[in-house]
C-alpha cells in the first residue's frame, strides 16, 4: 500500500499534468518559461522525483492557475512543511507526531468534505477534550503524561477546521456502540453525548448512528475516512488508520468502492433527525 508522500505526489502530478493541458502547453515549452530542463517538468508529473512549493506556484503561475483555495490544495500536496513561510500549526509538534499523522493533518486542513465511519470511539473531530484524553491514554499506554496532553492539544486543534469560515463538511457514520462505550467514566461520557448533540446541530455536519438492529454490514469491515478537495481532478482519497500507520487508497476502483460502502452505510443508518432524538435519549438515560 502507498504511503501519504507517495499518494500526494502522485497526485500532485497528475493534477500539474491537467493543469498544464488545459494551459495549452506541452512539457518542454511550460520548462522554457521557468527556465528548466523538459525532463524535469516530466518527473514531478510522474511523481519521479519530490517538488519544491516554491516550484509548484512558479507552475501555477506559469499555468495562470489564480484559484487561491487550488493554489493552496496544491502547495500542500508538496509538502508545505518544507517552507518555511508556510508553516502549518501542527509542524510545532513535528517531534511527537508520525510523518503518517502530519500527512493527514495536512489532508484534513486542505479538504472540503470528509466522510467518515467510526465503529469503537467518536470521530476525533467531534471529542470533547476528557473523552480525547481517555482514548489517548487507552491507545498509547505507558507514554508519559506530558505526550498524552500533547498528543490531546493536537486533536483538539484539529477540529478548527469545522470553526473556519469555509468548514469541512463533515458526514459521519458511527456505530450505535460508541454511544455505550462509557470512555473516561459517566461523566466524561455525558460531556461527550451532549458535545455530539450539538455538533450534530450543525449545518455543515451530518451525523448518522448505525443501529444495533441494521445486523451485518459492510461496515463490520473496520473504519474509513474519504477525503474530497476543491476544483481539482479525481484528488479524493481514502485513508485505513492502523495501531501503527495509516495506508492511502488512491486507486479510481477503490475510490468508487469506499464511495459505494458509505453511502450503503448511510442508507442504513438512522436519518439524521433520529439520531439526533436517539442522543438525547441516550445523554437523558445516562452512560
Amino acid at each position: 500500500m502507498p504511503n501519504g508522500p507517495a499518494v500526494r505526489r502522485r497526485k500532485l502530478g497528475a493534477e500539474l499534468k491537467a493543469l498544464r493541458g488545459r494551459a495549452g502547453l506541452t512539457s518542454g515549452q511550460a520548462a522554457g518559461l521557468l527556465g528548466w530542463h523538459q525532463s524535469k517538468v516530466s518527473r514531478i508529473e510522474t511523481a519521479r522525483s519530490g517538488v519544491k512549493p516554491e516550484d509548484v506556484r512558479r507552475l501555477l503561475d506559469a499555468y495562470d492557475v489564480r484559484d487561491p483555495r487550488l493554489r493552496e490544495l496544491l502547495v500542500a500536496l508538496a509538502g508545505t512543511e518544507q517552507d518555511g513561510e508556510h508553516r502549518r500549526w501542527w509542524h510545532r509538534y513535528r517531534g511527537l507526531l508520525p510523518p503518517e499523522y502530519r500527512d493527514f493533518i495536512s489532508l484534513e486542513s486542505q479538504a472540503t468534505r470528509m466522510r467518515t465511519l467510526e465503529t469503537s470511539v467518536v470521530p476525533g473531530l467531534l471529542q470533547t477534550p476528557r473523552y480525547a484524553r481517555a482514548v489517548t491514554r487507552a491507545s498509547l499506554a505507558g507514554v508519559p503524561q506530558a505526550q498524552v496532553d500533547a498528543l490531546v492539544e493536537v486533536r483538539l486543534a484539529r477540529q478548527e477546521v469545522l470553526r473556519t469560515e469555509r468548514p469541512l463538511e463533515l458526514s459521519a457514520v458511527i456505530d450505535e456502540s460508541v454511544l455505550h462505550r462509557t470512555i473516561g467514566g459517566p461523566e466524561v461520557m455525558r460531556g461527550q453525548l451532549a458535545a455530539l448533540r450539538e455538533a450534530a446541530a450543525l449545518p455543515h455536519v451530518v451525523l448518522q448512528v448505525l443501529p444495533y438492529t441494521s445486523g451485518e454490514h459492510i461496515g463490520l469491515t473496520g473504519p474509513f475516512v474519504i477525503f474530497s478537495f476543491p476544483n481539482t481532478n479525481d484528488l479524493d482519497l481514502v485513508v485505513l488508520d492502523h495501531l501503527t500507520s495509516s495506508l492511502y487508497l488512491e486507486r479510481k476502483e477503490d475510490l468508487s468502492a469506499y464511495a459505494d460502502a458509505f453511502a450503503s452505510l448511510q442508507a442504513r443508518a438512522l436519518s439524521a433527525e433520529d439520531s439526533l432524538l436517539l442522543l438525547a435519549e441516550r445523554h437523558d438515560d445516562g452512560p
